[in-house]
């Protein structure tokens, strides 16, 4: 009978470190050397900070208090994330560093799981536990043989293809741990220690949606701004300072590593903030601050609020954009081309803003004539410093359309012709539009004749702008004469 419990008792232990009971603290490990050994868990934590990066990258500032014997001892650091890089990892003791010394650091992520368990005691004995009346013992010893395509079992002689029952293995592997684990060989000459574990992992990133709302006279809108931040670090953050870094911060590329464990179903939350981020130069970059604390669950994505503006100034521009190609021969005629749309407006603070603006998509929603708002466009930003123009591609122009005709093309020489165009926009709208017709201009180029005044935006594009009333149309000419 005492036989009997004992068997039990491991087979409840083993059941604990595998999830199939109620979670308990796995067994300090056998080390080398039999030296004193301590453990620490987020049980311990005093304080935990999390910066993350746009490339899958995060930076993990953990302290906890520690209670250490003197002299050479491990400590085995549990909790971290699955998917730290352990070649950046470091320790410091806070309040006592000059008596706490690293001499060896090991990360073990050999994690238990009923599987790895039995594939460490294969050719070894085991204990049969009977779960079912067809079988005449209530335990029995057996060899395990084999686990390819289910256990192998050999019992007085006689092999068993899988049992009825249970399994209870006489301990723990030494190579197998519950969780992921930083374990050290540390030389310490004080006894309590506030330690700060700083890492960086995988698994970790964040990026920035912006909801834009336009008035119906697309003079102005408001924006908000959201930062979605996902973690599948594998490891939670408690409670943690956030803090965000947008930037094109250089990686060296990492050889694949076999760390990690399955991926759980993400969750969604959304946080709303009662004060946007703070923000500020770092280094070449810019760092946002949540102002306030925040839990990471593992598995979730997490939105917060990055900044919010009200009556901004906007610019909406219709262009219709020709190619470089027209220029070099006799060209097909282009009709019914529906015009581009566009957005602008200066990231300045005397338009409201005036912010750096992270990487992100810029969703844009105009109210209709029911004062509903609809989804009328979106468009990718790229790191955008303050003073500069945000430019957004809303899409094509269902009522405002544009033909392209070569009236007259001459080869002047070997290296020199001449082409004529007539260009005729129509403005189906019941409001008017201003059309840019945007003109890329090859070579050395010469405008000779034109019914109407461009700009020379650069030494090759020409731009013509084009006011069209409500219901009317507009036509440009013009002949260029162009040499190589």
């Amino acid at each position: 009978m005492k036989k009997t419990l004992a068997a039990w008792a491991v087979l409840g232990m083993i059941l604990a470190g595998t999830g199939w009971g109620q979670e308990a603290t796995a067994p300090a490990l056998k080390l080398e050397g039999k030296l004193p050994s301590s453990q620490t868990t987020v049980a311990d934590q005093t304080d935990v900070a999390v910066t993350v990066y746009n490339n899958d990258r995060a930076l993990v500032r953990d302290r906890r208090k520690v209670t250490l014997e003197t002299g050479e001892l491990t400590l085995k650091f549990m909790d971290v994330a699955e998917k730290i890089q352990p070649e950046t990892v470091s320790l410091v003791s806070l309040n006592d560093a000059g008596n706490l010394h690293i001499l060896e650091q090991n990360y073990e992520y050999d994690l238990m799981s009923p599987e790895k368990l039995l594939e460490k005691y294969v050719g070894k004995d085991v204990t049969l536990v009977n779960k079912s009346k067809e079988v005449d013992f209530l335990e029995q010893k057996a060899k395990l043989l084999s686990v390819n395509n289910g256990p192998v079992y050999e019992v007085e002689g006689k092999i068993y293809l899988g049992h009825p029952g249970l399994v209870v293995l006489p301990e723990l592997p030494q190579e197998l741990i519950a969780k992921p684990s930083l374990i050290w060989t540390l030389a310490n000459n004080g006894k309590d220690h506030e330690v700060e574990a700083t890492y960086l992992t995988s698994g970790m990133s964040w990026k920035a949606d912006y909801v834009l709302t336009m008035n119906k006279e697309e003079t102005q809108m408001n924006i908000e701004g959201w930062v979605t931040l996902n973690n599948q670090s594998g490891a939670p953050y408690n409670n943690a300072q956030l803090k965000l870094v947008a930037g094109e911060v250089n990686i060296v590329p990492q050889a694949p590593q076999a760390i990690g464990g399955a991926m759980a179903k993400r969750a969604m939350r959304m946080e709303m903030a009662p004060a946007p981020m703070q923000e500020e130069s770092f280094a070449e970059y810019h760092l946002y601050t949540l102002p306030r604390r925040t839990t990471i669950k593992q598995n979730q994505s997490k939105q917060v609020s990055l900044l919010s503006g009200t009556k901004i100034g906007v610019r909406k521009i219709y262009e219709f954009r020709g190619d470089v190609a027209y220029y070099s021969s006799k060209i097909d005629p282009i009709k019914d081309q529906n015009v581009d749309v566009f957005l602008t407006f200066e990231n300045k603070e005397k338009n409201q803003l005036g912010m750096p603006l992270p990487a992100g998509i810029m969703r844009i929603y105009q109210k209709d004539s029911s004062e509903m708002y609809q989804f009328s466009g979106e468009d990718r930003i790229k790191h955008t410093a303050k003073d500069e123009t945000v430019r957004l591609r809303m899409g094509k122009a269902f009522d405002v359309v544009a033909d392209r005709i070569q009236s007259d093309y001459k080869v002047l020489s070997s290296t020199s012709h001449e082409s004529a165009y007539k260009i005729t926009v129509r403005n189906h709208k019941e409001v008017p539009v201003t059309v840019d017709v945007v003109e890329p201009m090859p070579g050395m180029w010469n405008i000779i004749e034109k019914s109407a005044d461009f700009v020379k935006k650069d030494a090759s594009t020409a731009v013509f702008s084009l006011p069209i009333k409500a219901g009317e149309t507009a036509e440009l000419t013009y002949r260029v004469r162009v040499q190589y």
